[in-house]
């Protein structure tokens, strides 16, 4: 499933960055539970959620990009 290689890789990113999923989804400004379901795979993230994630971790969108790899 698309939506749980999204949530895998920007976990992975996260924990490398040092962020707890309490931490980071304050900083993009949404809820846990919202963050938690994009990781967990069942929320597929939005162009403007992407974004910001992207931002805020400092890698590429390209890098976040499942099917890139």
């Amino acid at each position: 499933m698309e939506t749980d290689r999204w949530g895998r890789r920007i976990r992975a990113f996260r924990k490398l960055k040092g962020y707890t999923q309490e931490g980071f989804a304050k900083e993009l400004g949404i809820s846990v539970s919202v963050l938690g379901e994009v990781e967990r795979g069942s929320r597929l993230p939005t162009e403007q959620l992407l974004k910001k994630i992207s931002d805020r971790l400092d890698v590429p969108l390209e890098e976040l990009t499942p099917f890139s790899h």
